[in-house]
């Protein structure tokens, strides 16, 4: 998106106001809650049983899931489910995939870690499989729903749902976790579904512009196999190369390297907190409750920031407020449990992870052709957080080797090629423009 100083501030802020745009808080709320639930949550719940801080770190491969999503984006893309014909494409397979967490948490809910906790793991990648596939479906609609000027304030809403949903799955999961146990706790998170299946039995299907080259003149009724892998899978990535040519692969460096330090660090968050010395409930409260207010406060500040400034300077300044964060994690750990030291710390790390999610979330929509928007967003948001979900499988191991200082330290160092890279990317695309 490019900067417009000739929207008021006024008329940047009623953008909030579209009906579309208020309907992303409802569908990220639905994306954001499995999310924690198999990650920093679970790990809360499996280190609370005293299982080894090396096996909960390798529990965060279970979130290598939400970075391969693209193999089955195609499908998603293009194929109608039998109930799609009324739903629409769209909402019937986020529909499918929010009927899948549901299952899976249930599932979680009903069994022992302790005695099952490779059971419990199969329960969790069906949770991630689920939440993926429910992703690429609400990242389309998302994208086809409204102009590309709508897309900074779509994302800003998408990621306040989000967030709320990351606040129930998180300190509202640890809150009845404490006082009812887990049981209760994951079965209180999977009837919360039931908000995004709601919300997509009442929203209509967006208008999706489709190739003619796909659905051209057949003489069959059976689509060629061949011919629909090429359109679903083939199409797609080499439209993106052919409309940036060699910089795209400067692009998807700079899509896998920009949120590896917070991804990186975050399945340790919530073990950090409890090895300083942090009941849940005080976890629930500061990390939890506290952080999210200072989050949606980020993300609202992004998304009007978008408007005004265009994308790039929201990113930098999300990326260097991420490392930063880090290390201001690095000097708690000296602290003990100081819940002065965590609000200070809170607030930094959430501020700057709502400007960096928000602008990224915008940047990354920007890139999509819509004629293919599920699969190309999903390679975007797949390759966005495979790296860091494979070395946060082994931030167990380096906490257990060289303490929680050391990994902070180096989870910050991690994000320095994203600040270098996102000036890269501001003048290529004013290249571009200029060219055009």
């Amino acid at each position: 998106m490019n900067p417009d100083k000739s929207v008021s501030w006024r008329d940047a802020i009623r953008i909030y106001s579209h009906s579309r745009v208020i309907v992303m808080l409802f569908l990220g709320f639905s994306a954001g809650l499995p999310f924690l639930l198999v990650f920093s949550t679970l790990s809360a719940w499996l280190a609370d049983l005293d299982v080894t801080r090396t096996a909960i770190g390798f529990f965060g491969w279970i979130g290598l899931t939400y970075s391969i999503k693209v193999l089955w984006a195609p499908v998603v893309d293009r194929l109608v489910l039998p109930w799609g014909k009324r739903l629409g494409q769209r909402r019937s397979w986020i529909l499918l995939g929010q009927c899948g967490i549901a299952l899976g948490l249930v599932g979680m809910a009903l069994t022992d870690p302790v005695e099952n906790l490779p059971v419990v793991a199969l329960l969790a990648l069906l949770v991630a499989f689920s939440s993926a596939t429910q992703d690429v479906a609400v990242d389309a609609y998302r994208i086809e729903a409204v102009i590309t000027d709508y897309q900074g304030a779509m994302s800003a809403t998408y990621v306040f749902g989000y967030k709320v949903a990351l606040l129930v799955a998180g300190a509202g999961a640890l809150f009845i976790a404490d006082f009812g146990g887990w049981t209760l706790a994951y079965l209180s998170m999977a009837a919360c579904m039931a908000v995004g299946m709601v919300t997509v039995l009442l929203i209509a299907e967006p208008e999706r512009e489709l190739p003619e080259a796909i659905f051209g003149k057949t003489d069959s009724r059976v689509l060629d196999l061949q011919r629909w892998f090429v359109a679903a899978v083939i199409n797609p990535f080499t439209d993106f190369f052919h409309r940036n040519g060699r910089f795209a692969l400067v692009i998807l460096l700079f899509i896998a390297v920009f949120r590896l330090s917070d991804i990186t660090m975050g399945i340790m968050a919530n073990p950090f907190y409890l090895d300083l010395g942090f009941s849940k409930s005080e976890i629930a409260s500061v990390a939890k409750v506290f952080g999210f207010f200072m989050s949606v406060a980020g993300s609202f500040l992004c998304g009007v920031l978008v408007v005004r400034w265009g994308v790039y300077k929201p990113l930098m300044l999300g990326a260097i407020l991420v490392a930063a964060t880090n290390v201001l994690f690095a000097v708690m750990a000296g602290f003990g449990p100081d819940i002065r030291a965590l609000m200070v710390v809170i607030s930094a790390d959430n501020i700057s992870g709502g400007i960096a999610a928000t602008a990224f979330v915008a940047y990354l929509s920007g890139l999509t052709n819509r004629a293919y928007t599920a699969t190309q967003y999903a390679l975007f948001s797949s390759l966005m957080t495979l790296p860091g979900k494979f070395f946060s499988g082994f931030s167990g191991m380096l906490v257990d080797a060289g303490g929680y200082t050391e990994f902070f330290l180096i989870a910050a160092a991690v994000g320095i090629p994203a600040i270098v890279l996102v000036p890269v990317i501001a003048r290529q695309e004013r290249k571009r423009l200029g060219r055009a």
